[in-house]
């Protein structure tokens, strides 16, 4: 089912004006830095959003369109091999020219454009594009934070994103089990509204008896592994991740640091912090979050098994953790809702592979997920830089296993 005529400029204006109000506290440095090659510069997120809509909108569906700017093709232009030659990802931190302002002035250009072009008749075609163009800006807002999180948290002053009082008195207490019971469940997506390629196609699976915890990690349990010895001991690694330990002489998550006997970590919201024990444990990798698995003699859940029980246990209330919170931050549980949406993604267990029945689409939208579904694994549930209007149960995330600059975390399952 495409978006409604009637709202799509409403939703147009407001997500890209979303992506403006994210970077509005960076200076014009910060928008260029690429410390690592999974780091975008937050500019380039803003060229690169731009020029999808003028790519897959604009151009072909507006009549007598000129473009901006013939070279902004191949600057922004991300993997898409349908559509032409593009900058090699390593390479998007030295881009000092165009400058933020030209960027800006691209986004301000291309956005009049689309005002007057959602003005006009448009058919099913086009308003797929449009939810799949407002669908991607979401993810890149949530990639954003990500990127100006690893720019802010590397730069040797840790300075603050933002600064916003954040109060918990909270305390984990032993984590209750929700069970699945043994039988046959349908897995995908199934309804009317908008979901990506890779959440089809419908099948169904088999899953044994298995209880998930009703919440996530925190950052001391996690605490009580790093005291253990947990990443000097081989026994609780798989091989590949027992040489990444090694090769990079992992010792705790990523953006923790230890200073004076005191872990701290740092936060886009308030800079460098010591850890809340509450709190979800975050920036961890799949290596880690199966090790710690290991290591508390259970395992990570699959991602069928965290899809029925999110669609049996899970809930959004006014306690969800999402980016409309304006907190950035994991916050220790509340409400009861098992913390299955927001705060932090859920590692499983699976390898992001297609389901049965799926089918990549034709053209340059197709490669959009299906040429990614090797070497990865799937993660689940949203975050709190994540669209609340952005996730759902079926949603599947996917990232390789050794990465962590993401905001990813741990639940734990076992079998009944």
């Amino acid at each position: 089912m495409v978006i409604e005529e009637v709202r799509i400029k409403d939703r147009y204006t407001q997500i890209r004006k979303c992506t403006l109000k994210i970077c509005s506290p960076l200076t014009p440095e910060d928008h260029v830095v690429q410390p690592v090659v999974d780091v975008s510069p937050p500019k380039w997120h803003l060229g690169h959003t731009t020029w999808f809509f003028e790519t897959f909108l604009l151009e072909p569906f507006a009549p007598g369109y000129m473009l901006f700017n013939d070279s902004y093709g191949y600057l922004f232009n991300s993997y898409y091999e349908t559509v032409g030659a593009r900058v090699i990802r390593t390479d998007r931190g030295n881009m000092t020219r165009p400058t933020v302002q030209e960027i800006l002035d691209y986004r301000e250009y291309v956005d009049e454009k689309m005002d007057t072009f959602l003005e006009g008749p448009l058919n099913d075609k086009v308003l797929e594009l449009m939810e799949l163009g407002l669908q991607h800006e979401q993810q890149h807002q949530e990639l954003l934070f990500y990127d100006i999180k690893y720019i802010l948290g590397n730069n040797p002053l840790f300075p603050s994103y933002q600064d916003t009082a954040l109060s918990s008195a909270a305390t984990a207490g032993i984590p209750n089990y929700l069970p699945v019971e043994e039988g046959v469940y349908t897995i995908g997506y199934q309804g009317e509204g908008f979901h990506f390629d890779n959440e089809e196609g419908i099948h169904n699976v088999f899953i044994h008896g298995c209880a998930l915890q009703d919440r996530l990690i925190t950052n001391a349990e996690f605490l009580e592994f790093i005291e253990d010895g947990g990443y000097q001991d081989f026994r609780h690694w798989l091989s590949e991740a027992w040489e990444w330990v090694k090769t990079n002489n992992i010792k705790a998550p990523f953006h923790w640091h230890f200073q004076d006997n005191i872990w701290y970590h740092y936060t886009l919201n308030g800079g460098l912090k010591k850890i809340d024990p509450a709190a979800p444990v975050t920036h961890v990798s799949f290596f880690e979050a199966d090790a710690y698995a290991k290591w508390r003699g259970l395992r990570l859940p699959t991602e069928f098994e965290w899809e029925v029980a999110c669609n049996q246990y899970g809930s959004v209330n006014e306690h969800s953790n999402f980016m409309g919170s304006d907190t950035y931050t994991p916050v220790p549980q509340e409400g009861g809702n098992n913390q299955f949406y927001g705060d932090v993604w859920e590692w499983t267990a699976s390898a992001y592979r297609p389901y049965p029945y799926y089918q990549a689409p034709e053209g340059a939208v197709g490669e959009y997920n299906g040429k990614f579904m090797i070497n990865q694994m799937v993660l689940k549930g949203g975050s709190c830089a994540t669209p609340e209007d952005h996730i759902r149960s079926t949603y599947r995330n996917f990232f390789h296993p050794h990465l962590r600059w993401m905001f990813s975390g741990i639940r734990l399952a076992k079998n009944l």
